[in-house]
């Protein structure tokens, strides 16, 4: 670490403050619709009482669950001690706490009652994994945050392997948390499995890392800093793994939900009957989010940076279809009530929910994004967070 010199963005250019104000201005956008929504209610979105968890869900649990993975390339260089990627750890800890502020924000500004966040933060259920997810989202900011200072302050460097460390574990425990969110909901037959923990830790990998490399890219293109071929072909190479890893998990997923008579309806929901659940899973989850990616990286068409962009892009856009068919798909299909038993009523036995998302719901999740993004931008600015160059050759000294 010696070769490398960490300087701030300058962050005065026309295009910097352009990109400022773009930012700026879905934040906006995102606080308009809050208080759209704060003002009358929950009736201006489409989400009622048959499906609770709307699009703002899909955003918010969609940037927390990239938070967790944003953080890889830092767990990697400490952890792990990897030499080449601790030039790189800065970014990936600023940008894991960004995402989280996003997604957390989206979440409480979707309660309806923000102010109601008190009583989630005073009254505590410990059987209910929301309550202990207050924990764990409060920790990730605390470790995270401790972990960034011992890289960016000389004095306490010696102590960045054991904060690094603990930021890991805490990070891979918060993700485990988030998976069970849907794992321990027993009432929705897509969810309440163990599947579900693992793969929202495979998941975080895949999107936290897409996010990263695009923004690292982008940094040292828009500033005219000089990013090497080696970087980007390690970090590609991860991304194929943990990308080939999340289509495992969905097959294994569904394999074993197959296996099983019981959960054969709401596999032939989603896998075929689901009209836009059915489209968004095998269009948007797997061919746009899992295989185009993989044939991208894995052919000539990976060796340039243009198409590891449109990678990343793709991956991103189909980890959100495949937050959309886990989240708001499972609550369309039918509640089955009574288990073995056949129920009659006046109230929505049998019937597949309809969702259509509001405008406000859109743009309060495009300003949790907007936020993570602009917190970003504005860190980079003035904190020394990416190196000065990264060239094949200053990356080459840091490996020997």
């Amino acid at each position: 670490m010696a070769s490398i010199t960490f300087r701030e963005v300058e962050g005065s250019s026309l295009k910097y403050w352009l990109l400022f104000g773009g930012l700026g201005l879905f934040v906006l956008f995102g606080a308009l619709a809050w208080n759209t929504m704060h003002h009358y209610g929950h009736v201006v979105t489409g989400m009622d009482n048959q499906i609770v968890w709307g699009l703002p869900h899909v955003f918010a649990v969609f940037l927390i669950v990239a938070a967790s993975g944003a953080l890889n390339v830092a767990s990697i260089a400490s952890v792990f001690n990897k030499p080449m990627y601790k030039p790189l750890a800065p970014l990936s800890a600023i940008l894991s706490l960004a995402l989280m502020l996003g997604g957390l924000l989206v979440l409480v500004l979707d309660l309806g009652r923000s102010d109601r966040l008190i009583v989630a933060m005073t009254h505590f259920n410990f059987k209910s994994m929301f309550t202990w997810n207050v924990f764990l989202y409060s920790g990730f900011f605390g470790l995270v945050g401790i972990y960034l200072w011992t890289m960016l302050d000389r004095t306490v460097k010696s102590y960045s392997k054991a904060a690094g460390t603990a930021a890991f574990i805490w990070r891979l425990i918060l993700t485990t948390g988030t998976g069970s969110l849907f794992g321990f909901l027993i009432a929705r037959e897509l969810y309440g499995t163990a599947m579900l923990a693992p793969m929202f830790i495979i998941m975080s990998f895949a999107y936290g890392l897409a996010i990263y490399l695009m923004v690292l890219a982008a940094a040292y293109a828009w500033t005219g800093r000089t990013l090497g071929d080696a970087v980007m072909m390690r970090l590609k190479g991860l991304l194929v793994v943990f990308v080939a890893a999340v289509l495992y998990f969905v097959v294994v997923h569904h394999m074993t939900n197959l296996y099983f008579a019981k959960f054969h309806g709401v596999e032939a929901f989603i896998l075929r009957d689901g009209g836009i659940f059915t489209t968004l899973f095998w269009v948007g989850q797997i061919v746009i989010g899992c295989v185009a990616p993989l044939v991208i990286l894995l052919s000539g068409l990976g060796k340039q940076r243009t198409w590891i962009m449109v990678a990343c892009g793709l991956v991103i856009a189909g980890g959100m279809a495949q937050m959309y068919v886990t989240i708001i798909g499972a609550q369309a299909y039918p509640l089955d009530m009574f288990p073995g038993l056949i129920e009659n009523s006046s109230f929505y036995d049998g019937v597949v929910n309809s969702y259509t998302p509001s405008m406000p719901e859109l743009f309060l999740g495009l300003g949790g994004v907007a936020i993570a993004l602009l917190v970003t931008t504005f860190a980079i600015k003035v904190l020394r967070l990416l190196p000065a160059s990264l060239d094949d050759a200053t990356v080459a000294k840091l490996e020997h």
